[in-house]
């Protein structure tokens, strides 16, 4: 064979080694992306087991001061106003004292996120859309517990777990003085049309909180944002305080109550608003339509008129204890 013959056939053979090698490469990452597209879940399959609702952090709750009490709800596990609305963002809540109303308010019984307001008789209110928060107090099955009832309820309730009874005194309309000690000690209210009159005193002293309530249902009964009205005085906007009360007396008016606070770095406050309404309902935290964005806070500054869902106040409405 002569050499160029040679030469000719080992090119030959050098080629088709090449292109053996070449196919053998090709057809293993083949292979490989076969089998890799043959181990993919499918995309439903990837949708339906994907989670594409909201993810919502766990509500962190602070621990129960020790001496806070609340004899409507004594369950110390329960959700506390501050651990179900937290401050927005580059705010504090303001600091309160210990034991102070604005601490117990702080700590209010909350029912759970998104829970209904209801009516005295169990009905929903037909309007859900204006609270952030539902009080876990009871409304009692009548007519009642309506707005400035709300107030003077949770005000009291304060009061009566710190056993300061003698802080526990409301007017009638009427203008009598109705006060929680002298009904314990059997000295209650007769009313006959617009005069009333009062009982002698009459065995032991009852402070049991079913007094107590029977004491409230004859407050509600024949006090309103009218009575309340006179009875508070008013403060200034600027010198507002958790436990103030913007409040129009009337027949009817209207009162919602600051429930907390908080304050940025360049010193703007924002509060927190309660209200009960007609016909008696569920005490909750209002929201702010105004701004969306803080709700349900709303901010100190506000102009002449403070817009709330069901209720427009003036700033020179706000009163305190």
């Amino acid at each position: 064979m002569s050499l160029k013959l040679m030469t000719s056939v080992l090119n030959f053979l050098l080629i088709v080694l090449i292109a053996g090698v070449y196919l053998m490469i090709s057809s293993c990452k083949y292979d490989a992306v076969k089998e890799q597209r043959t181990n993919a879940k499918p995309v439903s399959e990837l949708i339906a087991t994907t989670d594409l609702s909201e993810k919502k952090q766990p509500i962190k709750k602070d621990s129960l001061p020790k001496d806070l009490g609340y004899a409507f709800n004594p369950n110390e596990n329960t959700l506390r106003l501050n651990d179900l609305i937290a401050p927005p963002e580059k705010y504090e809540r303001l600091r309160v004292e210990n034991n102070s109303f604005a601490e117990w308010l702080r700590f209010l019984p909350v029912k759970p996120e998104a829970s209904p307001v209801r009516l005295f008789n169990g009905e929903l209110k037909p309007n859900q859309n204006i609270h952030a928060a539902v009080v876990d107090i009871d409304v009692g099955k009548r007519d009642l517990q309506q707005c400035a009832d709300a107030v003077m309820r949770l005000k009291s309730e304060y009061h009566y777990s710190r056993k300061e009874y003698a802080r526990i005194h409301f007017n009638f309309t009427s203008g009598h003085k109705v006060a929680f000690d002298d009904w314990a000690k059997g000295r209650k209210p007769r009313i006959s049309g617009n005069n009333v009159t009062f009982s002698s005193p009459a065995g032991a002293a009852d402070y049991s909180y079913s007094n107590f309530k029977k004491y409230m249902i004859q407050i509600f009964s024949y006090a309103g944002t009218a009575s309340l009205s006179k009875e508070l005085d008013a403060v200034d906007l600027d010198q507002m305080r958790i436990g103030d009360v913007f409040i129009q007396g009337g027949f009817p008016g209207h009162a919602v109550l600051v429930m907390d606070m908080a304050e940025n770095e360049q010193g703007e406050k924002l509060f927190l608003l309660a209200q009960s309404y007609m016909p008696a309902q569920d005490i909750h935290i209002l929201k702010n339509f105004n701004e969306p964005d803080i709700s349900p806070w709303y901010r100190l500054d506000f102009e002449n008129n403070l817009l709330t869902p069901e209720w427009t106040f003036d700033r020179n409405d706000l009163k305190r204890f």
